[in-house]
């Protein structure tokens, strides 16, 4: 009968453990970038709303702003959802679209 070295053996699982820890911090790493730019576009948004309204109380209508291309944020962002969806909406979708073709 072979002798098992239990220091290869360990050196080996430790390998494998390895490549697996990396794709979950690749995964943690990405998640937490996701929430960094969902924060930075939620106080993007903030400062859209606050220059919206200086415009409007400096004098410009928001009849005037929209033929310039700068309607309201929040109008703007209501039609944008309803016709498209979210990135977090379609990845499911594809991913259950997958889960159905196998």
């Amino acid at each position: 009968m072979e002798t098992i070295d239990i220091e290869q053996t360990r050196n080996q699982a430790r390998a494998l453990l390895d490549s697996r820890i990396e794709s979950v911090t690749a995964l943690v790493k990405t998640r937490q970038r996701i929430t960094d730019l969902k924060e930075q576009l939620t106080d993007a948004e903030r400062e859209d709303k606050r220059a919206y309204v200086r415009a409007t109380k400096d004098g410009w209508s928001p009849d005037e702003l929209k033929k310039l291309g700068l309607e309201s944020g929040a109008a703007a962002r209501r039609r944008k959802t309803s016709t498209r969806p979210t990135g977090e909406n379609a990845a499911a979708a594809a991913e259950d679209k997958s889960h159905t073709d196998q």
